[in-house]
Protein backbone atom coordinates (compact mmCIF):
# COMPACT_ATOMS: atom_id res chain seq x y z
CA UNK A 1 0.00 0.00 0.00
CA UNK A 2 1.92 3.43 -1.04
CA UNK A 3 1.39 6.47 1.27
CA UNK A 4 1.29 9.77 0.63
CA UNK A 5 1.91 13.14 2.60
CA UNK A 6 2.15 16.46 1.07
CA UNK A 7 3.86 19.38 3.47
CA UNK A 8 5.00 22.53 2.69
CA UNK A 9 1.69 24.89 1.80
CA UNK A 10 0.72 27.86 3.38
CA UNK A 11 0.08 31.78 2.86
CA UNK A 12 1.50 33.74 0.41
CA UNK A 13 1.59 36.79 -1.54
CA UNK A 14 1.13 37.41 -5.01
CA UNK A 15 4.38 36.99 -6.75
CA UNK A 16 6.25 34.67 -4.31
CA UNK A 17 7.03 31.36 -4.47
CA UNK A 18 6.41 28.01 -2.40
CA UNK A 19 7.72 24.32 -3.17
CA UNK A 20 5.15 21.60 -1.98
CA UNK A 21 6.82 18.32 -1.07
CA UNK A 22 5.29 14.58 -1.18
CA UNK A 23 7.07 11.60 0.77
CA UNK A 24 5.65 8.62 -0.35
CA UNK A 25 6.19 5.26 1.26
CA UNK A 26 5.52 1.76 0.30
CA UNK A 27 6.79 2.24 -3.33
CA UNK A 28 5.87 -0.67 -5.82
CA UNK A 29 5.51 -1.46 -9.17
CA UNK A 30 1.66 0.27 -8.88
CA UNK A 31 3.64 3.49 -8.33
CA UNK A 32 5.70 4.81 -11.03
CA UNK A 33 4.81 7.79 -11.67
CA UNK A 34 3.60 10.87 -8.86
CA UNK A 35 1.54 13.79 -9.88
CA UNK A 36 0.40 17.09 -8.78
CA UNK A 37 -3.17 18.44 -8.62
CA UNK A 38 -5.25 21.13 -7.00
CA UNK A 39 -8.78 22.21 -6.42
CA UNK A 40 -10.19 25.53 -5.54
CA UNK A 41 -13.58 26.13 -3.94
CA UNK A 42 -16.47 25.00 -5.87
CA UNK A 43 -14.40 23.54 -8.52
CA UNK A 44 -12.98 20.49 -9.97
CA UNK A 45 -9.62 18.82 -9.12
CA UNK A 46 -7.29 20.09 -12.01
CA UNK A 47 -4.26 18.48 -13.58
CA UNK A 48 -0.68 20.51 -12.48
CA UNK A 49 1.81 18.27 -13.34
CA UNK A 50 3.34 14.84 -13.35
CA UNK A 51 6.79 12.87 -13.80
CA UNK A 52 7.87 9.45 -13.72
CA UNK A 53 10.31 8.60 -11.09
CA UNK A 54 12.59 6.49 -13.05
CA UNK A 55 12.97 8.48 -16.48
CA UNK A 56 12.22 11.81 -15.22
CA UNK A 57 9.81 12.53 -17.91
CA UNK A 58 7.22 14.58 -16.98
CA UNK A 59 4.15 16.41 -18.06
CA UNK A 60 2.54 19.71 -17.65
CA UNK A 61 -0.26 21.73 -17.66
CA UNK A 62 -0.39 24.70 -20.03
CA UNK A 63 -1.89 26.98 -17.34
CA UNK A 64 1.14 26.19 -14.91
CA UNK A 65 3.54 25.25 -17.55
CA UNK A 66 6.92 27.84 -16.83
CA UNK A 67 5.94 28.60 -13.55
CA UNK A 68 6.05 25.61 -11.60
CA UNK A 69 8.03 22.67 -11.86
CA UNK A 70 8.13 18.74 -10.69
CA UNK A 71 10.57 17.09 -9.29
CA UNK A 72 11.61 13.85 -7.65
CA UNK A 73 14.30 12.71 -5.15
CA UNK A 74 14.37 9.54 -5.42
CA UNK A 75 16.72 8.60 -2.87
CA UNK A 76 14.16 10.24 -0.09
CA UNK A 77 11.15 8.77 -1.94
CA UNK A 78 10.18 12.43 -2.34
CA UNK A 79 8.19 13.95 -5.40
CA UNK A 80 8.51 18.83 -5.23
CA UNK A 81 6.29 20.92 -6.68
CA UNK A 82 8.37 24.14 -6.64
CA UNK A 83 5.53 27.10 -7.96
CA UNK A 84 6.51 30.47 -9.16
CA UNK A 85 5.06 33.92 -10.03
CA UNK A 86 1.99 32.77 -7.66
CA UNK A 87 -1.39 34.20 -8.41
CA UNK A 88 -4.61 34.62 -6.01
CA UNK A 89 -6.07 32.59 -8.91
CA UNK A 90 -3.63 29.66 -7.49
CA UNK A 91 -5.31 29.45 -4.08
CA UNK A 92 -6.46 25.65 -3.66
CA UNK A 93 -6.06 22.89 -1.71
CA UNK A 94 -3.26 20.82 -3.55
CA UNK A 95 -2.48 16.83 -3.70
CA UNK A 96 -0.58 14.52 -5.07
CA UNK A 97 -1.29 11.38 -6.51
CA UNK A 98 0.45 8.30 -7.47
CA UNK A 99 -0.30 5.67 -10.46
CA UNK A 100 1.13 3.52 -12.56
CA UNK A 101 1.15 6.03 -15.63
CA UNK A 102 1.24 9.45 -15.07
CA UNK A 103 -2.32 10.82 -16.99
CA UNK A 104 -3.83 14.37 -16.89
CA UNK A 105 -7.10 12.47 -16.05
CA UNK A 106 -7.66 12.24 -11.74
CA UNK A 107 -9.36 8.60 -11.49
CA UNK A 108 -6.38 7.16 -13.09
CA UNK A 109 -4.33 7.62 -10.09
CA UNK A 110 -4.79 4.58 -7.66
CA UNK A 111 -3.24 7.36 -4.85
CA UNK A 112 -3.86 10.36 -2.91
CA UNK A 113 -2.19 13.17 -0.24
CA UNK A 114 -4.73 14.07 1.75
CA UNK A 115 -3.96 17.54 0.75
CA UNK A 116 -1.69 20.74 1.95
CA UNK A 117 -4.11 24.20 1.66
CA UNK A 118 -1.93 26.89 -0.43
CA UNK A 119 -3.77 30.32 -0.17
CA UNK A 120 -2.01 33.04 -1.97
CA UNK A 121 -2.66 37.04 -1.38
CA UNK A 122 -3.44 40.36 -3.60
Amino acid sequence: QVQLVESGGGLVQAGGSLRLSCAASGRTSSNNGMGWFRQAPGKEREFLAAIYWSTGISDYAESVKGRFTISTDNAKNTVYLQMASLKPEDTAVYYCAGGRIITRTQRTWGYWGQGTQVTVSS
